[in-house]
């Protein structure tokens, strides 16, 4: 049976473009998602993360508002509501 709330699948690639330290700045980043009780799993050109569809949207907008103050970045995500029902943690 498929939980009440919505899962979403997200993959986040982020881009320091001008930093004094680019791999801080990306540990940074890694740091604030494990935070958040969301299934994730770091791969070697971005990081998927997959869970409640509000969690997902408010842990994009903490990356953006921590680091914007950091450094200049990009960030290239991509979001799916294809994703299945069930729902594991990391």
């Amino acid at each position: 049976m498929c939980p009440m709330e919505k899962i979403v699948s997200c993959q986040i690639s982020f881009i320091p473009v001008n930093s004094d330290d680019y791999i801080e700045d990306i540990n940074k980043v890694l740091s604030i998602i494990k935070d958040y009780q969301l299934e994730y799993y770091i791969g070697m050109l971005s990081t998927t993360i997959r869970g409640n569809k509000n969690m997902v949207f408010d842990l994009i907008k903490q990356i953006y508002e921590t680091m914007d103050s950091i450094c200049s970045f990009t960030m290239d995500i991509k979001l799916s509501n294809v994703c299945g029902c069930t729902q594991k943690n990391s």
